[in-house]
């Protein structure tokens, strides 16, 4: 639908001299905003906005203070053309999650409901920049990396490290459960080698590649390259020898197999070409550097927390930052703030379910949400139309991972979700075997659903302990009670705890264990 409104010709210029002198910038906060070049540079990296975004963030900084009309800005960016103010609203929200408003104490962007918004951050300009600074900072790069309109948060130090991890090593992956921001990891440190490879950086996206034959067509249509014979990697590869690039394989979990090939024969193939791939399992190949992301952080004790306190911490920064993007304004308050990292506790500090939780406080409040948590598969929905189907719920995301496995490693799965905190492999072992798998099986298949980022595992002083995120242990523990299994588990979790489990099932166990080591 349009607006029937219609928007003024005229549209008030801006009170600051900025367009008088295109070489200077506009700075606020890490910021630094070059009109003639359309660049919004955090520090001297640029971050890519949507031009309405950026239109609209010219728009408030030219006029620092003021109070900009909706009409003004609709004008601004939308000249001639009848739009719905929702439309402004979705851009206001995208500008201030690009640019973190409302974290860390930062503010930026208020609206005046009704009326219009206002830029509040201190301005100034910069020196005039030298032409040789202009081109260096607005050097094009060859890649296809989307653009971004969120701001990357708690992963500072991880986008780093990895960053520098490519001078030594040509292959990394980013390994992890669903959720936990694998991809956006990635992008980030795809965006900070960019100056790094003579021939670009490409993105190779297999979320939506079903047959794994289809995978070396992927990276062939990434690279513009046309493919004219049935068996054409050896001229792929050829082609790459003499390059120098990235190539980002994102989602290859459920085509790991084709995903691994591919990727061992680039290596050997083009010494120049590096890869770093996404995936809630690592690819098992020569050469390969894992590494775990880990969830965000979150308060370790929820009681008494001051909203100061509380968002020192990643997973409490990006909720409130959603939640704000969500309602159009947020603040945490002191009174909200235990709630709040109580919440973000629960949730085990994964991204994409503190954004579901976040997009549901304008229905609920704060103190409704954490009160729902117990329903959290119904509760965590109503993610980005334009996502994924599997990203659109919690619940859909676990049901990628758990289709994604064989009968057996569901159904040990489904019977770990009994332990409701850590355990070790001895206790998986006695609880989850039974006449068909034997405790040393059981454990084999415990160790590749640990590798498939299913179940966590941590070092302990004496041997690993264990444990299932909690929104993976309530799903799988729906699973167990649909299974009809949930009873005799849960009697077999009890005789363990208890210490009481039958001679005749322990003395069974033993000779499984005994018959196990003797293989």
């Amino acid at each position: 639908m349009f607006d029937k409104r219609k928007k003024s010709a005229e549209v008030p210029g801006p009170n600051i001299d900025a367009r008088l002198d295109k070489e200077r910038a506009i700075c606020f906060g890490s910021f630094r905003l070059l009109l003639g070049q359309r660049l919004l540079l955090e520090g001297n990296k640029p971050l890519r906005l949507g031009s309405r975004a950026l239109d609209i963030l010219i728009a408030l900084v030219e006029r620092p203070g003021d109070l900009v009309s909706k009409e003004e800005l609709i004008a601004r960016v939308w000249p001639n053309t009848f739009v719905e103010p929702a439309n402004l609203t979705v851009h206001i929200a995208a500008l201030r999650r690009a640019l973190g408003d409302g974290r860390r104490g930062n503010r930026y962007i208020v609206n005046v409901p009704g009326r219009g918004y206002c830029f509040v951050a201190p301005v100034n300009m910069s020196e005039k920049l030298r032409p040789s600074s202009l081109e260096l900072l607005v050097v094009e790069h060859a890649h296809n990396l989307p653009a971004t309109n969120t701001r990357l948060i708690g992963r500072e130090n991880v986008v780093a490290g990895l960053s520098a991890r490519f001078s030594r090593d040509r292959f990394l992956t980013i390994v992890g459960p669903g959720g936990i921001g694998k991809t956006s990891v990635a992008l980030a440190v795809a965006e900070e080698l960019l100056a790094n490879y003579k021939h670009g950086i490409w993105l190779i996206d297999l979320a939506l590649v079903g047959n794994p034959v289809l995978v070396p067509t992927a990276l062939a249509s990434a690279l513009g390259l046309e493919v004219r014979a049935e068996n054409f990697l050896p001229r792929l590869i050829a082609n790459l020898w003499d390059k120098q690039m990235l190539l980002v394989l994102d989602n290859c979990e459920h085509v790991i197999a084709a995903a691994a090939a591919l990727a061992a024969e680039v290596l050997r193939g083009a010494p120049g070409v590096h890869v770093l791939a996404t995936s809630r399992e690592p690819f098992r190949v020569e050469g390969e550097w894992v590494y775990r992301l880990p969830p965000l952080q979150s308060p370790p004790v929820a009681t008494g927390i001051s909203a100061e306190e509380a968002l020192r911490f990643p997973a409490v920064q990006l909720f409130v930052e959603r939640t704000a993007a969500a309602l159009g304004d947020y603040v945490l308050s002191d009174a909200d703030a235990p709630i709040v990292a109580d919440i973000c506790l629960k949730l085990d500090g994964i991204p994409l379910a503190l954004e579901f939780a976040a997009a549901r406080v304008n229905c609920f409040g704060i103190g409704g949400l954490a009160a729902r948590l117990e329903d959290r598969l119904s509760l965590l929905i109503n993610g980005r139309r334009t996502a994924l189907p599997r990203q659109q719920t919690m619940r859909a995301t676990l049901d990628w991972s758990y289709g994604l496995l064989t009968d057996a490693q569901q159904m040990i799965l489904r019977r770990l979700s009994i332990f409701p905190s850590e355990f070790t492999l001895g206790a998986a072992g006695a609880v989850v075997s039974d006449d068909t798998y034997s405790s040393s099986e059981i454990i084999d298949q415990v160790t590749e659903l640990i590798a498939k980022s299913l179940v966590a595992a941590e070092m302990g002083d004496v041997e690993p302990r264990l444990r299932l995120l909690e929104t993976t242990r309530v799903y799988a523990l729906a699973k167990l009670v649909e299974s009809g299994e949930h009873n005799a588990v849960a009697r077999r979790h009890a005789e363990y705890i208890g210490g009481d489990m039958p001679s005749s099932r322990r003395h069974r166990l033993r000779k499984r264990k005994a018959a196990a080591v003797a293989a």
